[in-house]
């Protein structure tokens, strides 16, 4: 029974810190602090240099990773671990492979800072932009819409749906194995999601309804068998929503935060 036990511990590491992650936001909205968790809020603080920004930011994210990612890559990480059972350090291979799923995630998110960064350098300098802030979100959503279409998301969505043959394909034993296929589950992962996350950035991180809303999508689309459907679907919501923003701004911001 120990033995089990023991064995059988590291398949629940990702569910955990799932829940850890919500449970943390969660608290956070009922304290009325998720507004600090807001890359938005960050960057106009004012006096921090950008690399403390930068970091409190990648902190911020690393939760809505475990919150939102995370839930929709169990299957593999279950398989994963299932896999690693016959290594002398299951726990550790496991622990470096999540390490690395989320090291791609933290790249992603220092790209996405940097750029808004530098967007909102241009708006402060550019006052047409300044008075029109729904040309932003506008966009964004537009671009997540049309990439529900793009053969980038289904290839990838591919690589993630069917988790079985990405571990027949790519397993090896050992920890540089294991960091290695971190990499690239996470690559696929971000493939297949990181416009509906950017749309996510763009609405700020810590916003608990879209949280909610885009995990459910997440999830259903690489664990569900009715997933292709549902793409389309949000790319053509994305899309008229986007529409929306753009050419009745009054309207379409009604919808966003």
């Amino acid at each position: 029974m120990q033995l089990r036990a023991t064995v059988a511990r590291p398949a629940f590491v990702a569910e955990a810190l799932a829940v850890l992650a919500w449970l943390i936001f969660l608290g956070a909205v009922l304290t009325g602090r998720d507004r600090l968790l807001s890359h938005d809020a960050l960057l106009e603080g004012g006096t921090a240099p950008f690399w403390l920004t930068l970091l409190a930011f990648l902190a911020a994210w690393q939760l809505m990773t475990g919150a939102m990612m995370l839930p929709s890559s169990f299957p593999m990480m279950r398989l994963f671990a299932r896999a690693s059972r016959g290594q002398a350090h299951p726990g550790l291979v496991l622990g470096v492979f999540l390490a690395a799923y989320f090291a791609v995630w933290t790249g992603f998110a220092a790209v996405a800072l940097t750029a808004d960064a530098g967007l909102h350098w241009l708006v402060d300098r550019w006052g047409w932009l300044a008075a029109r802030p729904w040309l932003i979100a506008g966009s964004v959503l537009l671009l997540a819409g049309a990439f529900q279409f793009s053969s980038l998301k289904e290839n990838c969505l591919h690589e993630c749906r069917t988790p079985l043959s990405f571990l027949r394909q790519h397993y090896q034993r050992g920890l540089g194995p294991a960091w290695t296929l971190g990499i690239k589950h996470g690559l696929a992962c971000l493939g297949c999601c990181w416009a509906l996350m950017l749309v996510m950035f763009a609405l700020g991180v810590g916003n608990i309804v879209w949280m909610i809303g885009l995990t459910a999508i997440m999830v259903t689309e690489k664990t569900t068998r009715w997933g292709r459907r549902l793409v389309p679907v949000v790319g053509i919501t994305l899309l008229a929503l986007g529409l929306l923003v753009l050419l009745r701004p009054a309207w379409g911001l009604l919808f966003l935060p």
